[in-house]
């Protein structure tokens, strides 16, 4: 018989470049099942470089926010400044520890920071693949909604969501 998962105690704080390693080694294990699911290894989450992930974490128009259980990352995403609106992207939880309501408190707390910042968008959006339906839902969950859907290749669906803040 199984123990029932537990959320872990998490420290939500943002990144900076001495997680850059390993914000890059989350992101790969975390994007590995998603690159399996399109069929293709070459997706941007596991094409991205090291150098590009700390150039990112020194950006003064992006936030990477950090989920951290004891001295481990257990996940990540990042909020992206342009304009009038902010960007959602990498949403990133360690395959072991999903399910535990990482991605939820990741996102809120996304959603708080974004307002929170100056000036504070008007919107929050993000692009996914449509091939996740426990994906889409949470994304739902928190207020984004479907604004258009993009087929990208023959193997992948794009939805693009949306939130007014």
């Amino acid at each position: 018989m199984s123990t029932p998962a537990t959320t872990p105690d998490l420290t939500l704080r943002p990144g900076g470049p001495d997680d850059a390693g390993e914000l890059f080694t989350l992101q790969r294990a975390a994007f590995v099942d998603e690159a399996q699911a399109f069929g293709d290894p070459f997706t941007l989450p596991l094409t991205e470089s090291l150098d590009r992930v700390r150039t990112l974490l020194g950006d003064a128009d992006t936030l990477v926010l950090c989920a951290v259980s004891g001295a481990r990352m257990a996940g990540s995403v990042r909020l992206r400044f342009l304009g009038h609106g902010a960007v959602l992207s990498r949403l990133a939880v360690a395959p072991d520890l999903r399910g535990l309501g990482i991605a939820r408190s990741l996102l809120q707390e996304a959603e708080e920071r974004a307002c929170a910042h100056d000036p504070a968008p008007t919107s929050l959006t993000l692009s996914a693949g449509a091939h996740d339906p426990a994906q889409m839902r949470l994304y739902r969950s928190i207020g984004l909604s479907e604004t258009s859907r993009e087929r990208i290749a023959d193997h992948l669906v794009m939805v693009h969501m949306r939130k007014e803040l």
